[in-house]
Formats: structure tokens, sequence, C-alpha cells
């Protein structure tokens, strides 16, 4: 097992240590049609609310969205976007004041509002390839910009030709966003990377991603992983191999919707997925469930500081 480097990030004007433990990134999605939760959070008074209760269940940040990314799915306007996740990033910034907000979106005009309504990181699932100029807002702003893989748009990512060589998709992938920031002014030091699980990958080449994501540590930046919910830990927790039937491939028909699982069951898979990320070298993981995946984050990182000991 390979040791996990630490980095020092400053977010909100305080500096953060990464590698020592993983930071939890709790999902908040705002939206209708988001794959697991959406309609759940529309309202801001019942998102704020989520938001607290994943803070208090052990979150170290909290991730705004408010455009839907699942496979199949279509960009909504800038407007309706910002409509959707001003109020609770405003709510939840007055009554969390110590816990970060990221605003996950891919178009610049809502992450400069977002960073003025209270959101201290953005989150950007294109890695700089939808809108550039997020990186001249991160920029300006002083925030952390985490940049994530993606083959394709959500509309078509699953359908298109998959990669034969993902670990080149994603390094090449990556290498040209870290350089559009850097380009832009921004500082290595607050960049984060994203392998992009379930964008534009095969169920295989998920799991293939999570058994090498130390791979990444070739770019000496902080990696950020998230599997929570997704369509291949679901397969695999139903049971099923590690290839996508082709006729899902085809017609587009989300395993999500194929046939639902126990809320216990996808955790356990879940729990297992982000210890698997965690010992192969995140320093992020990104779930849903925060109280129920706590435990697996703890018992990770344990192994991973007696590595860490093992090695001195």
């Amino acid at each position: 097992m390979m040791t996990r480097p630490c980095f020092e990030l400053e977010v909100m004007g305080r500096k953060v240590q990464l590698g020592e433990r993983t930071l939890i990134m709790g999902v908040l999605n705002t939206t209708p049609d988001s794959f697991s939760d959406g309609g759940l959070y529309l309202a801001p008074d019942a998102a704020i609310a989520r938001g607290i209760e994943m803070a208090r269940a052990g979150a170290d940040w909290i991730d705004v969205g408010g455009e839907s990314t699942r496979p199949g799915s279509h960009p909504v306007s800038a407007e309706e976007e910002c409509a959707r996740v001003l109020p609770v990033i405003q709510g939840l910034q007055q009554k969390l004041r110590s816990i970060p907000i990221s605003i996950d979106t891919t178009k610049a005009v809502v992450a400069e509002r977002a960073i003025e309504a209270g959101a201290a990181i953005v989150n950007d699932i294109s890695g700089l390839r939808f809108d550039a100029r997020i990186a001249a807002v991160a920029r300006d702003a002083g925030a952390p910009l985490i940049l994530m893989h993606i083959r394709g748009r959500p509309a078509d990512m699953q359908q298109r030709p998959f990669a034969r060589s993902i670990w080149r998709s994603i390094e090449e992938g990556l290498a040209r966003s870290i350089q559009r920031a850097l380009a832009a002014g921004v500082t290595r030091s607050k960049l984060i990377l994203d392998p992009g699980l379930g964008f534009g990958k095969t169920r295989a080449q998920n799991f293939e991603i999570l058994a090498h994501l130390e791979r990444l540590q070739r770019f000496r930046l902080p990696v950020l992983v998230g599997s929570s919910r997704k369509s291949f830990v679901r397969a695999i927790v139903r049971g099923e191999g590690l290839q996508t039937p082709p006729s899902r491939r085809r017609n587009g028909k989300s395993p999500q919707q194929a046939s639902a699982l126990p809320n216990s069951s996808l955790q356990f898979g879940d729990a297992a997925a982000v210890a698997a990320a965690i010992l192969h070298g995140a320093h992020v993981v990104r779930v849903h469930d925060v109280e129920q995946i706590v435990p697996a984050v703890r018992i990770a990182d344990a192994i991973t500081l007696a590595a860490r000991r093992r090695n001195r």
C-alpha cells in the first residue's frame, strides 16, 4: 500500500491539512432530477436542513449543486441554476460559518454568484472544458478549484464509444485541465483532482480507476473521489458482473432505474468503495450518506495512518 501524500490547502482563510485524515464532502442536490435524490431537497428550507444534518454527522464540506449531471441529463439555464442554489448557500453560510460550502457547477456566472453568496470552493465536473472562465472566477476569489475528468457531456457520456485506455484518457484530460487552470492564473496549491467515476466510463473502468488510483500521485495534487450511489456500485451490490450489458449502453437505461436496492445494501457498497478509494490515496470523498459512511472512513484512515507509521 502506497503512503498517501499530505497537502496544505487554504480554505476560507484557514489552513486545511489533506492527508492526515480523509475529508468528507456531503452531497446536496437542489434539483428535481438528480439520479438518487432528485426532488428531495428542491425547497431551500429542506436543503438547508439537510446540509446542517450532514455537517452534524461529520461532513467537512457541503457540495451544493443545482443542475443534474446524471447520464442522459441536459443542462439548465444559469438563471434556473442560481435560483436553486443561491438561497441554499446563503442559508448554510449563515448557519454553518465554519463549514466550507462548494458550488458544483460548470458555469462561470453561477460560480461567481455562488461565491458572492458564501461558497468557498468551486467544483467543476467538466475540468474547465465547458466554461474555461470558471478558472478566473476561482482565481479572483482565491477559492480552491476541483477539476474532474469527464468524457463527453452528461447527455451523451454513456452512449459514445468508451476509451480503450481509461487511464490514458484520465491522465491526458486532467493534464489539460491543470494547464488551463494554471494559464488562467490559478495557484497550483488551490487545485484538487477528481478522476470522474461514472462520467463516461464503463463499469469495469470505474473499478480499474479505484484499483489504481495512486496513479494520480504523478500530478502531486490532492485527489477527490465520488463513488456514492453510482450505477457501477449498485450493479456489483446487486450481484452483477464487471461488464455492463450492451443493451443498457444502447438504450441509455440507467441501472439505477432498472431495479431498486435497499438503502442499507447500497450504503454497505458505498462504504466499501469509499474505503478502497482512501486506501489508494483519496484525500476527499464525496458522499450522500454522511452518517453511514463515517465509520468506513475512520477505519480506512486508521489503516492509512498505521501504514505511514510503519514506513517511517
